[in-house]
């Protein structure tokens, strides 16, 4: 298989998905989060070599005993960190290299500079030609217009004037149609508009810090995270190879999660047909989570956003029978896997941010005690700790309250919700 560009993999037992190797190439992985750490463990128990970019406050999967190396990492800019990625490969001996991204930024720079750094690496997601129809939320709500997949109400208004003749079904919210810059803790995730007054100085404060080209309002679907699903697979050429289906039973904020804190594997036949009818369309090839959320006033299950790189809660799909990380690792490596659907029923867990969230909803009201509870039955994925891997379990707590002190202070100074 050509390094250059992802292939498609034909389906059969050939090879076991448990098998240990014994290989000097391995994967660098762009950040040392919770998201890594669980990439990292998924191919260093099998002796995979395992490297990963310390950056920002996130650095649990550099604890990890399957990280051989970390390295420090300066902030996103293309200049510097496409010529730093080729001069590592070339240093370190790492050439064929799985290069894995795991936020926006990693994911548009990788793919912008593909065929530069296909070079030296495996390459992990598609060249940007593609991979815009998936990224660009614009370009993404034209396909899925045209294949009569259901989303919310949404108007991309370029000037002040286009934004007061909008006939809004409040409450809205702006949102940035594109995220390829690592998120700020200073920038939300999304402004709330509740009238036109409150959108049009939501609107001002939003065009300073993304750009007003890159603005969308979108309704606001009722219900919190509870009624947002995901379906998750890798692809060849449209075609799923191996998937999951996962309900957000909570997360943190409530109302705009910035992240899952507890995750569900369920079975949503409808959210499979919608999801593969675009992966199909859009002959994607390579590993994605596509998020919808169900409007209760239809039950209509609606798009909201894709992520064509791992996601927060990938490694419960490992638990439930699909080891995303490995397989796709088999496919760059043009291996065979049996074909394989993660079974339901299977929880996961970010446990030091769900019991914050947790004693909220249960202050409020909106969670009860038993209903808690019953989520930490097994068979449950912990988000970082691991008993073979216990040393980022113990950094988790001071690693997050860190974090949280962080994100409180941006918040105060910004005047905004993070």
């Amino acid at each position: 298989m050509s390094n250059t560009a992802i292939a498609s993999s034909t389906i059969v037992s050939s090879v076991i998905p448990d098998a240990t190797h014994h290989s000097s190439v391995g994967a660098l992985i762009m950040a040392a989060d919770y998201r890594g750490l669980g990439v990292a463990r998924s191919l260093g128990r099998r002796g995979i070599p395992v490297w990963v970019l310390k950056q920002g406050g996130h650095l649990v999967a550099a604890t990890s005993r399957y990280v051989r190396r970390s390295i420090p990492w300066p902030a996103d800019d293309d200049r510097i960190e496409v010529p730093l990625l080729l001069d590592l490969a070339k240093k370190h001996g790492l050439k064929d290299w799985l290069l894995f991204p795991t936020d926006d930024h990693a994911v548009g720079l990788i793919s912008r500079h593909h065929e530069l750094l296909a070079s030296q690496y495996r390459i992990t997601v598609p060249a940007w030609d593609q991979l815009r129809y998936l990224c660009d939320k614009r370009l993404l709500h034209q396909t899925a217009h045209k294949l009569g997949i259901s989303q919310p109400w949404t108007a991309w208004p370029s000037t002040p004037k286009e934004l007061c003749s909008l006939d809004c079904p409040y409450p809205v919210i702006l949102k940035p149609a594109t995220r390829l810059r690592r998120n700020s803790l200073a920038v939300p995730k999304a402004w709330r508009a509740v009238d036109r007054a409150s959108l049009l100085a939501q609107y001002d404060e939003a065009s300073a810090l993304v750009g007003r080209e890159n603005l969308m309002v979108q309704e606001i679907i009722p219900s919190a995270g509870e009624g947002q699903i995901s379906y998750a697979a890798i692809c060849g050429d449209g075609s799923p190879l191996a998937s999951i289906v996962a309900r957000e039973r909570r997360q943190y904020p409530r109302e705009f999660g910035q992240f899952s804190t507890f995750v569900e594997s369920v079975e949503e036949p409808k959210v499979t047909r919608s999801a593969e009818r675009l992966l199909t369309a859009l002959r994607f090839t390579g590993l994605l989570e596509i998020e919808f959320k169900q409007d209760p006033r239809s039950g209509e299950f609606k798009l909201l956003d894709v992520n064509p790189r791992v996601w927060g809660w990938h490694t419960l799909a490992r638990r439930a029978g699909v080891d995303f990380p490995y397989l796709l690792w088999l496919l760059l490596h043009g291996k065979d896997f049996p074909a394989v659907q993660g079974r339901s029923g299977v929880r996961w867990m970010h446990t030091t941010a769900d019991v914050r969230v947790a004693i909220q909803e249960i202050f409020k009201g909106q969670l009860s005690l038993r209903s808690y509870v019953r989520s930490l039955q097994p068979p449950r994925e912990s988000a970082i700790f691991a008993w073979d891997d216990p040393a980022p379990g113990l950094l988790d707590l001071p690693l997050f309250a860190y974090a949280a002190i962080n994100r409180l202070f941006a918040r105060n100074t910004n005047g905004t919700v993070t």
